[in-house]
């Protein structure tokens, strides 16, 4: 081992020290199981009946946690914000209407700025839901519904910073978030549309949304020679071209194999670029559906390793599919850019 690698690697100290904290944290989230219970569901159905939305709330570092749980409601189809406590006594308890839900993060359950939203909440008829590591704290005693994330220590070594505390309060508030999802028959079409952007957007994204169309599609007739198959391949530069019959894809012919071809022993002819492409295309080539996602796309190209698939409309058994467009494993990973006319 080189000598920087010896001075950057953890001390034994560090890893012990590392280890313990993963061990406390995960032994929290495990400790979950056994205090779930049929408040759960309560808190569940309470959510599902709410005509609002789901007012999440914490203040400190279980203040950052709720922000994230109500991310992550919002993003699977319970429509969710966030809201500071200390904020919310100032003023932004304007915020939350009558519809609402309440989900409130306190490790302690004696928040002062939480406990003082409650009388204003309860003169509204907003339900409040309390997620505390004391069940007999003023919030846990005070909310509709109580969610114990008791744990035995924080993973801290001074036992004071909150870690396991908000860790089991992170994986409570995902338990709601999923089997919410799953309450409101959330599928993936639900999340592409409220993920548009970024890597994990683009490969949930629609195929044709993707795909390039119109002249950007390589194409040529089966009785067209060789030579301008290989013209169209490199005007479009994306390795292959169809082989269209009116609008229908019966076959392609990739840079692959042409190369094949010209170590054959015949394409020493100099003649053998003037053969009709039908003669020298694959005729049942992989294709996929406007209407896939991203993700399938690429799957399918990786697993029979090629690099473009044709876009065809489905069609009868038997009959070629209508061409819609071309989608390039550039364009699935978003390192191309797509030419629209």
């Amino acid at each position: 081992m080189s000598t920087l690698a010896s001075e950057s690697a953890p001390t034994s100290r560090s890893l012990r020290l590392a280890r313990q904290v993963l061990e406390i944290e995960s032994a929290a989230i495990a400790g979950l199981l056994d205090q779930l219970d049929e408040r759960f569901d309560e808190a569940i159905e309470l959510i599902r009946q709410a005509r609002g939305r789901v007012i999440c709330t914490g203040m400190g570092k279980s203040g950052h946690v709720m922000g994230k749980v109500a991310a992550t409601l919002s993003s699977t189809g319970t429509p969710a914000l966030f809201v500071h406590p200390a904020e919310a006594i100032h003023g932004d308890l304007g915020m939350i209407t009558t519809g609402d839900v309440v989900l409130a993060a306190s490790s302690s359950g004696t928040t002062e700025e939480i406990l003082a939203m409650m009388a204003p909440l309860e003169e509204r008829a907003v339900p409040t839901i309390a997620i505390t590591g004391n069940p007999q704290s003023p919030l846990a005693q005070r909310a509709r519904i109580h969610l114990p994330a008791v744990i035995d220590k924080e993973a801290c070594p001074l036992n004071l910073a909150p870690t396991a505390s908000t860790t089991a309060t992170l994986a409570l508030g995902d338990a709601l978030a999923m089997t919410l999802l799953a309450e409101h028959g959330f599928t993936s079409e639900d999340f592409a549309h409220l993920h548009p952007g970024g890597d994990l957007g683009r490969r949930l994204r629609r195929v044709d949304t993707l795909m390039h169309v119109a002249e950007s599609v390589p194409r040529v007739s089966p009785s067209a020679p060789l030579k301008q198959a290989i013209s169209e391949m490199s005007r479009c530069a994306l390795g292959i071209v169809g082989v269209v019959d009116g609008d229908r894809l019966v076959g392609v012919f990739s840079d692959g194999d042409l190369r094949r071809l010209m170590t054959r022993a015949e394409a020493a002819d100099s003649g053998f670029v003037d053969q009709p492409i039908e003669r020298l295309m694959v005729t049942s080539p992989k294709t996929c559906a406007p209407s896939e996602r991203a993700q399938d796309a690429l799957k399918m190209m990786e697993e029979h390793r090629i690099t473009t698939l044709f876009v065809v409309a489905e069609a009868p058994e038997g009959q070629a599919g209508k061409l819609a467009g071309v989608v390039h494993i550039h364009d699935l990973w978003g390192q191309r850019r797509i030419v629209r006319p």
